[in-house]
Parts: structure tokens; C-alpha cells; sequence
């Protein structure tokens, strides 16, 4: 495993977030290793009889998969080279198209280290889709649900890892009828390539609960689900094109610019290719 410490960035800090939060520590699971991962890390060194130096190193990632086991029972869920063969046959790409699509666009990989599928749950999203459904989300807004429940986008509540599960959760619990639940896991981005939930039906998938249920079986479906999408957007001519500016501008809205998806796209086919 890679070497990591405070202020680096990248999807090994987010993994060891995720084992940390699972341990009971109060970390944000991001990208980024803060000072708050810090301290948790420089306390698991003391309680584990390690070398106190906040520095997460061959030795400190030994003990912490060695107590931790079943973070590695999500192996078998991940995709293999054959999955990615396989789907750049079903939609015509080159498969270094496949790869730079899957490294750039997929969340490092689709499952949180207790194995289940990762999410990010949108609170503005919950509202929009609670007033589909016939109901005034006004009706529920209050100080305890304003964390999970919105008008306007955010980020100012996210929790990341499985604290994301516990705020799908409470949204679901705001009312035990069976629209809140579609309402909820409707406003969650789900797996590897994050697809919202409100696409489930569009995507072909019976329902949305349909849906989560796939995305908590192998990173298999969430590239299928990926590639629905694309499909179903249009998207998979720009892969073709190698047009990684529309293929960004389509995937990811508007702002891929600052983001640099498309550099970083063309960058990983190259590689690959």
C-alpha cells in the first residue's frame, strides 16, 4: 500500500478513512488526509503499539488489515480485465477508451470497506423528489431534518463513507410510508460511477429499489449501469470520436473544464493506447 500522512491526496486516503469511520473514529471519508485523519492515526499508533508518527506506512497498514479483515472480502466484487473486454465489445469502443473512461470517471472503486456499495446522499435532491411524489417537503423541513432534507444543493452536510448510509436512513425515517423510501434512494448516487437513483427506471431497471439491489452485488453492475447511461445520454459517439470534451461536458456538466476531465481522459487513453 502507498505510503500516506497529512495533506495527501488520493483514493488510498479515502480507503483508510472508510476502515478509521469503521473503527469508530470521527473522520471525514474524502480524498483528502486531514487533521482529523491525523489524529485519529497518531491514537490508533498508540493503542496498537506502533511508531506514534501520524504516518500511514507499510507497518501501520499491516495492523490495520490484519484487525480488520473484512475489508478485504470486497475483493471478489471488483472488476476484472475481462469485465472491461466485455464491455468494450457490447458498445463498439477500444478498450483503451474503456480504461481511461473507468480510471478517470469511475470513484476509485464502487464499495466502502464494509462492502457495501459507496453513496452520496443529496438532500436537495430528496426534496425535489418528495414533491414528484405528491408531498410538501415544507410539511417536514424542521432542525432535524435539515440535514438530510433541502431545497438547495450543499455540501455542508455530507459525511462521506458510511456516514452517508445513516443519512440515507434518517431520511427514510422521517416517514415509514413507501414513497419516502423510493424518495431516498432516488436522491442517492450510487457505485463506482456514482449514477443517481432517479435514473433506475430510465435505465431500464424495474425500479429503484431494483437498482440499489444490483449496486450492492459487484462492480460488474455498476459499470452496466454506466453504460446505460451513456447510452441512454447519447454519450457513447463522443468515446468513438475520442471528443473527450463533449464526452466530459456530457458526463460531467459543465464545469469539467476546471476540473480538467477532459485533459485527464485523453491523458489515460494515451497511456493505455
Amino acid at each position: 500500500m502507498k505510503t500516506i500522512k497529512y495533506r495527501s491526496r488520493g483514493p488510498e486516503v479515502r480507503f483508510l478513512e472508510e476502515i478509521l469511520s469503521d473503527l469508530g473514529y470521527q473522520v471525514y471519508v474524502s480524498n483528502y488526509f486531514g487533521m482529523d485523519t491525523h489524529n485519529a492515526i497518531w491514537d490508533y499508533q498508540q493503542k496498537n503499539d506502533l511508531v506514534v508518527d501520524g504516518i500511514v506506512g507499510l507497518k501501520t497498514w499491516s495492523k490495520l488489515l490484519e484487525q480488520n479483515p473484512d475489508v478485504l472480502k470486497q475483493n471478489s466484487k471488483l472488476l476484472a480485465e475481462q469485465d472491461l473486454i466485455t464491455f468494450g465489445k457490447e458498445y463498439d469502443l477500444e478498450l483503451a477508451t474503456v480504461k481511461a473512461v473507468n480510471e478517470v470517471e469511475s470513484s476509485g472503486k464502487g464499495f466502502l470497506a464494509d462492502g457495501r456499495a459507496k453513496i452520496l446522499f443529496e438532500g436537495h435532491v430528496f426534496w425535489r423528489q418528495l414533491k414528484q411524489r405528491g408531498i410538501d417537503p415544507n410539511a417536514y423541513y424542521n432542525q432535524q431534518t435539515s440535514n438530510v432534507l433541502y431545497p438547495e444543493w450543499t455540501r455542508n452536510h455530507y459525511k462521506g463513507g458510511g456516514a452517508e448510509y445513516d443519512r440515507l436512513q434518517k431520511a427514510i425515517n422521517i416517514d415509514r410510508k413507501p414513497e419516502f423510501e423510493d424518495a431516498a434512494y432516488s436522491a442517492a448516487s450510487w457505485g463506482a460511477f456514482q449514477i443517481m437513483g432517479y435514473h433506475a427506471e430510465n435505465l431500464g431497471y424495474s425500479s429503484v429499489t431494483d437498482f440499489v439491489q444490483r449496486m450492492q452485488k459487484h462492480e460488474r453492475e455498476h459499470l452496466n449501469a454506466f453504460g446505460r447511461f451513456l447510452e441512454t445520454n447519447n454519450l457513447i459517439r463522443y468515446l468513438k470520436q475520442k471528443d473527450w470534451a463533449k464526452f466530459a461536458r456530457g458526463y460531467n456538466g459543465p464545469a469539467y473544464a476546471q476540473n480538467h476531465y477532459d485533459v485527464k481522459l485523453q491523458r489515460a487513453y494515451e497511456r493505455y493506447k
